[in-house]
């Protein structure tokens, strides 16, 4: 790997050790704080299941922090990491338990504003509804939790040494298990940018396991954090632990499961097939912070008590803090692109022009938009999507989802399909009918992705995506997952 890649990739790097250095007070910082569990062992403990979480579960809460913004080019995913660990890491210096998931939001809208990329308002939408909905489940479970865990304990009438011992256990466990929520919704995070400039190739282990380009800028993330958490989260556990309100034992096991929970249900794949199979509503897989967790569900337990104890001046900066930190993290993002590219001369976002052919014009009149409201716009070429965003909000009264549509139409994206790529996908991931249909298109190029998707649906059932209902959202996220990896994967940019 050359070295300028790895200079990219160490915002990313940053981005880890900022992530594990705060967010692990989130699940041990109670446990620390109450002096229930030693900081190494719960270092030890919380690195070793972040990494596993990453690694194994990370690419649910990627995804939709993909639609936000995709970045790319490696000089613009530096900068959009290494603002988002500069604003975490000013917030830690001063003790300050902010939100990550805030902070790599900020970063993508820079990027955005200064590449002239329009941001997905439904995506964003998606993820600012989680910031309000997060910290009150949190708060919910907290409480809930700390009502009948009082309960069970007051039948059981345990010996004080004996609910000490399991208590510690109980920490623990709950420890672990938050640690492996953190590292499954929370790696998105951190590497997430990278995703589509990965300078990473797919690769088979000992004819036993495939390591995908994304799981390997996961694992890589996931160890940055572990170094995190053992360097320089001790005082942010501290914070947690008793600076916003006085835990008993009990009350932090509560808190560190609330929080565990919490994160669990938004990066769980596994729920949401549950969910879907059953024909029932699922959770959106997006990263949350588990900040906003872990202090919802403090705020939860101190409310139950009648709000004694709390202390409102600590919560007032943390509330401070997540507000300022996505706008920050924007600020830098959007001055340091500037930079980077102008006087360092590097390349931090790769040009995506847009045009309103008519093949295009063809395709949206299928999807239901008629030609006649881009009469005047047809045969023209955009440098943006911005561009083309404006012109067709001054001609049409179409609504954002029309508009949205549009744009992924009318986007330029040349890729040809490769037979070498074709023989290095993942047999295990891909079906043999999909493998099979992409090996009938071996050689052919395509200007827009959507026509290579058109073309796979044509030659086979098992690219075709069914009609939207509850029971085939499963299905159709599978397809259009696949679909995007074939598009970074046979991207002419791409191709050696």
């Amino acid at each position: 790997m050359e070295i300028a890649v790895l200079f990219f990739l160490s915002s990313g790097l940053f981005l880890g050790w900022a992530l594990g250095a705060n967010d692990a007070a989130n699940v041990f910082g109670t446990a620390v704080g109450t002096r229930m569990v030693k900081f190494g062992t719960a270092a030890l403990i919380c690195s070793i299941f972040v990494i596993l979480g990453a690694t194994i579960s990370g690419a649910g809460a990627a995804h939709t922090l993909g639609k936000l913004g995709a970045v790319n080019a490696l000089g613009g995913s530096f900068m959009a990491a290494f603002s988002a660990a500069a604003a975490v890491y000013a917030m830690t210096k001063v003790g300050i338990p902010v939100s990550t998931s805030q902070a790599i939001v900020g970063s993508i809208i820079g990027w955005n504003l200064y590449s002239e990329t329009v941001t997905d308002t439904g995506a964003l939408i998606k993820i600012v509804t989680t910031w309000f909905v997060c910290p009150v489940l949190a708060a919910v479970l907290g409480a809930a939790l700390y009502k009948v865990t009082h309960v069970v304990l007051g039948f059981a009438k345990l010996h004080l040494l004996r609910l000490d011992a399991y208590t510690r256990i109980g920490l623990v466990l709950a420890g672990a298990f938050g640690s492996y929520s953190l590292g499954a919704n929370n790696i998105a995070n951190v590497m997430g940018v990278f995703v589509p400039s990965s300078p990473f190739t797919d690769f088979r282990f000992m004819d036993l396991v495939t390591l995908s380009s994304v799981q390997q800028l996961f694992l890589l993330g996931a160890l940055a954090i572990a170094v995190g958490v053992f360097t320089y989260s001790k005082r942010v556990m501290l914070t947690v632990g008793g600076g916003l309100m006085p835990l008993s034992a009990v009350g932090a096991w509560v808190v560190v499961v609330a929080h565990s929970i919490v994160l669990f249900l938004f990066a769980s794949q596994g729920l949401e097939s549950f969910l879907a199979g059953k024909g029932l509503p699922t959770i959106p897989l997006v990263p949350v912070s588990s900040s906003q967790a872990v202090i919802g569900a403090v705020i939860g337990i101190g409310l139950l008590k009648g709000g004694r104890g709390i202390r409102w001046n600590v919560l007032g900066g943390i509330f401070t803090g997540w507000m300022v930190t996505p706008v920050i993290s924007a600020l830098i993002c959007f001055v340091g692109l500037y930079f980077l590219q102008n006087v360092f001369n590097q390349e931090v976002y790769k040009p995506v022009g847009f045009e309103m052919s008519e093949v295009v014009l063809d395709r949206l009149d299928k999807g239901k938009i008629s030609r006649e409201h881009f009469v005047d716009l047809t045969g023209q070429d955009f440098e943006s999507g911005r561009a083309l965003m404006l012109a067709v909000e001054k001609q049409t009264r179409l609504n954002s989802k029309e508009v949205s549509q549009v744009l992924d139409f009318a986007k330029v994206s040349p890729l040809t399909v490769s037979i070498d790529k074709i023989e290095h996908l993942d047999t295990d991931w891909f079906s043999a009918a999909q493998i099979q249909a992409l090996k009938e298109l071996s050689g052919r190029s395509y200007r827009h992705s959507w026509m290579l998707a058109d073309a796979l649906a044509q030659q086979s059932k098992a690219w075709k995506l069914l009609p939207k209902a509850t029971a085939n959202k499963l299905h159709n996220k599978g397809i259009t997952q696949r679909l995007e990896a074939l598009f970074r994967s046979f991207s002419d940019k791409n191709q050696k």
